[in-house]
């Protein structure tokens, strides 16, 4: 019963995360701008990552395919810390390093979630 709340609580945790940030991101918010005009891929990278963010959301709700959702959330989180590491820096815009924790707790989310699948990962592999 605790595993299944903790689970849960993993999920929401990535996926209001997730979710909040669709909203600047598909309004063209300008710190969203801002930062995928310093990554070079403005404005099609800020709506493809919007839409890969809202599809990993979905998956991750739905608990047959949580764990894919898990692993499409590492990779989407994978590539916010390392522009936040290489090109951004870890505060963007006075935010005071926002932005980057999230990323850092939602990537933590989506690993745990995955921990609590690797059944499921695993028998895929075999």
């Amino acid at each position: 019963m605790k595993k299944e709340i903790l689970i849960w609580i993993l999920r929401i945790a990535a996926s209001v995360i997730l979710l909040q940030t669709l909203y600047f991101k598909f309004s063209g918010a300008e710190e969203s701008i801002y930062i995928f005009t310093a990554l070079g891929v403005e404005p099609y990278g800020r709506i493809g990552s919007a839409i890969a963010e809202l599809i990993v959301v979905i998956l991750i709700l739905i608990p047959k395919t949580t764990w894919i959702g898990a692993l499409g959330g590492i990779g989407v989180m994978t590539g916010a810390i390392l522009s936040h590491v290489f090109v951004l820096g870890l505060v963007v815009k006075d935010d005071g390093g926002l932005l980057f924790s999230l990323a850092i707790i939602t990537l933590l989310c989506c690993l745990g979630l995955l921990y609590f699948n690797k059944n499921k990962l695993s028998n895929l592999l075999n």
